[in-house]
C-alpha cells in the first residue's frame, strides 16, 4: 500500500467523495492491470471478428477519422496500432473542416471504393452517418463505427457500431473520448491475436501519449479507466520520442519536466488544434505522425505563426461578436452569426461568450454566397444542460447536428435562423433553470504558510486533474497585496504575502473582470480573500510556485 497525502490534503479527498483507504488507494495509484475488458463494449467482438478477417485476406483498410484533436489523436493511434499488429495496407482519411465538414461523408465512401478499400473504420465519427453506411452497404464494403457522441434514435447499418453511449451498450465505458474507444478497440484486437498465436509487435502502453492527448482535449471525465490510462500517459508524453511531439514539446519549453493535465490542454494541445482549424497546409496529424527531426523543426514553424494568426482572428471576432449582441434580449441564451467568422474558430468564440454571457452560445460563420451557417454551441462552465437536446428542438429547420452534452456543432440555412433561436427559446423556456450559486465553492481554506515543497508534491501527485476530478480550489484569507504588475494581454500579476510579511508568492490573474481591475488598482491597505488554484512556473529554468487567482475580494472585519 502507497503512502497517503498529508491531513489537509486527505481532508480533501474526503470532501470529494474518497472515504475509505482503498478508494484514495486507487485514486492515488491506479494499475493498468485494472482496466476494464474491452470485450465488455457491445460489438467490439464483432469489430474484431472483422478486422481479424481483413488481416487475414490481406484487405485494404481506411480509417476515416474526425479532424478535430480527438479523431486525429485516434486516427494516429489507430493507423500506429494496425500497422504494428501486422496490417499490410492501412489508409487514412480525415475530411477537410472547413471544405466538407464534420462527418462521416457518403461521397468519401464512394471515392474510398474507387481506391479499393474494403472496410472502413471510423474513429470518432459516423454514429449519426446513416446516408454514408447504406452507401458502404450498397456498394459491398463494410464499416466499423467506433464513436462516442450521442446516437440518434436509429442506429446507422454499419457492419459493427462500438460506441458506449448507445442505448443497450452495459460497458460503463461512456466517459471514453473516440481515441479511447479506438484504444479499447486495439486492446481487444491485441488479445484476440495474443489467444491465436498470431506474432504482433504492439505495444499499447507507447500509444499512451496520443490517447491522453484526445482525453485532455475532448475534456472527457477522469475517472476509471480514463484516470489510469492518463496517469501512465502523461509520463510517456513527457517521454516521448516522436519527433513531432518533441519538437513541439521543445518549443513550448516543456521538455525536462513532469507534464501535468492542464500543460497539455492549456498550451500543448491548442497549438494542435489550430492547425485544423485554420487549415494552412499542415494538420495536427503531419505532427503526430512525423518521423523526421529536422522536418518536426520546420513544421513547428508552421505551427506556432498558424496559431498567432488564430489568435488574432479570434480576438477580432469576439469584438466583433459583443458588438453584434449588445442590442440581443433573449435572457436563456446567446446567437450570433457573421461572415467575419472564421469557421474554424467559431467553437473557440461560443466558449468564450459562454463564460462572458453565463448562458448557452451558438455562434455561426456565415457563407453569403451559399447561404449557410456553419456553427458551434458551448454551455457555460459547471452548467448542467444538453445542447444535442437543444439543438433537437429545432431538428425540422437545421442542415445538421450532433455533439456533446457542453459542446456541439450544427448547420442553418440563413432563411431558417428566425425559426431555429424561436426552437431555442422555447427549448430553454421549458426547461426549469437552476440558478448557479453567488458563492464558487472551493475545496478548502488555506494559509499562505502551508504552501511548502511536501504539500505541492503531493497536490500534483493526487492529478491528473480534469472533468470529473477538477484541479483543487483554495481559499486563503488574511492576504496583503505587496504589488500589481500588468502583463501582455492585459492579465495581471500579483505579489501577495500574509499579514507577517513572511510567506509570500506570486499569484496570476487572466483576463480580470473590470471588477477585479478596479479592487486590485485601488487597494492600498487591508487585506483581502483570494479563491485560486496551485501551479508551478517554469522561467528561466528555475521552478517557483504560484496561485492561479480565480476570485478575489476584500476581506470584511471580523
Amino acid at each position: 500500500m502507497g503512502a497517503v497525502p498529508p491531513g489537509s490534503l486527505l481532508e480533501l479527498l474526503q470532501n470529494r467523495g474518497y472515504s475509505g483507504s482503498d478508494a484514495i488507494q486507487n485514486l492515488l495509484y491506479p494499475k493498468l492491470s485494472d482496466l476494464k475488458d474491452p470485450f465488455l463494449l457491445k460489438d467490439l467482438s464483432l469489430a474484431v471478428d472483422r478486422l481479424e478477417r481483413a488481416f487475414a485476406a490481406k484487405e485494404k483498410i481506411c480509417i476515416y477519422a474526425d479532424f478535430d484533436l480527438d479523431g486525429t489523436s485516434g486516427l494516429a493511434l489507430m493507423w500506429t496500432g494496425l500497422r504494428q499488429l501486422g496490417f499490410e495496407t492501412v489508409l487514412r482519411y480525415q475530411p477537410k473542416r472547413l471544405s466538407e465538414g464534420y462527418g462521416f461523408h457518403r461521397e468519401a465512401v464512394e471515392e474510398l471504393h474507387r481506391q479499393g478499400v474494403t472496410l472502413i473504420v471510423t474513429v470518432d465519427v459516423g454514429i449519426t452517418a446513416h446516408a454514408a453506411c447504406e452507401r458502404a452497404k450498397e456498394i459491398g464494403m463494410d464499416v466499423v463505427l467506433t464513436d462516442h457522441h450521442l446516437p440518434s434514435e436509429t442506429l446507422p447499418p454499419a457492419y459493427a457500431v462500438v460506441n458506449p453511449n448507445q442505448g443497450d451498450d452495459s460497458s460503463g465505458l461512456g466517459y471514453l473520448c473516440g481515441a479511447g474507444v479506438a484504444f479499447t478497440l486495439l486492446r481487444g484486437l491485441k488479445k484476440r491475436f495474443h489467444e491465436k498465436g498470431i506474432a504482433e509487435a504492439l505495444d499499447l502502453k507507447a500509444l499512451l501519449d496520443y490517447f491522453t492527448i484526445a482525453t485532455l482535449t475532448d475534456m472527457v471525465p477522469l475517472i476509471d479507466d480514463n484516470r489510469v490510462l492518463v496517469k501512465h500517459g502523461l509520463v510517456v508524453l513527457a517521454e516521448t520520442q516522436r519527433p513531432g511531439l518533441r519538437a513541439l514539446l521543445d518549443a513550448l519549453e516543456l521538455s525536462g519536466r513532469p507534464l501535468t493535465s492542464q500543460d497539455v490542454a492549456i498550451r500543448f494541445a491548442p497549438k494542435l488544434n489550430a492547425l485544423s482549424r485554420m487549415e494552412n497546409g499542415v494538420l495536427p496529424i503531419d505532427i503526430l505522425l512525423c518521423e523526421d527531426r529536422a522536418t518536426a523543426r520546420e513544421l513547428m514553424k508552421v505551427v506556432l505563426e498558424n496559431n498567432s494568426t488564430r489568435v488574432q482572428l479570434q480576438a477580432d471576432a469576439e469584438q466583433k461578436a459583443m458588438e453584434l449582441l449588445k442590442d440581443w434580449t433573449e435572457q436563456d441564451f446567446v446567437f450570433v452569426a457573421s461572415e467575419h467568422f472564421h469557421r474554424g474558430i467559431v467553437g473557440l468564440i461560443a466558449t468564450k461568450l459562454a463564460q462572458n454571457f453565463n448562458r448557452p452560445a451558438f455562434v455561426g460563420s456565415l457563407d453569403p454566397q451559399e447561404g449557410i451557417i456553419v456553427g458551434s454551441a458551448r454551455l457555460p462552465q459547471g452548467s448542467d444542460g444538453c445542447l444535442v437536446e437543444a439543438l433537437g428542438a429545432g431538428a425540422s429547420v437545421l442542415a445538421r447536428f450532433g455533439g456533446h452534452s457542453a459542446a456541439a456543432g450544427f448547420e442553418v440555412h440563413l432563411p431558417k435562423v428566425e425559426a431555429l433561436n424561436s426552437s431555442l427559446k422555447g427549448h430553454f423556456e421549458s426547461l426549469r433553470r437552476q440558478p448557479r450559486p453567488l458563492e464558487i465553492k472551493y475545496d478548502l481554506e488555506m494559509s499562505l504558510r502551508g504552501l511548502d515543497a511536501t504539500f505541492m508534491k503531493w497536490h500534483d501527485f493526487m492529478g491528473p486533474y480534469g472533468v470529473g476530478f477538477e484541479i483543487p480550489l483554495f481559499r486563503f484569507k488574511d492576504v496583503q497585496l505587496r504589488g500589481v504588475r500588468t502583463l501582455k494581454g492585459g492579465h495581471l500579476k500579483l505579489q501577495i504575502s500574509d499579514l507577517s510579511g513572511r510567506s509570500s508568492v506570486d499569484a496570476l490573474l487572466f483576463s480580470p473582470a473590470a471588477r477585479q481591475v478596479e479592487l486590485v488598482g485601488g487597494a492600498s491597505a487591508g487585506s483581502f480573500e483570494i479563491l485560486g488554484e496551485l501551479q508551478w512556473n517554469y522561467y528561466n529554468g528555475q521552478k517557483t510556485m504560484q496561485i492561479l487567482v480565480r476570485d478575489l475580494k476584500v476581506q470584511a472585519w471580523q
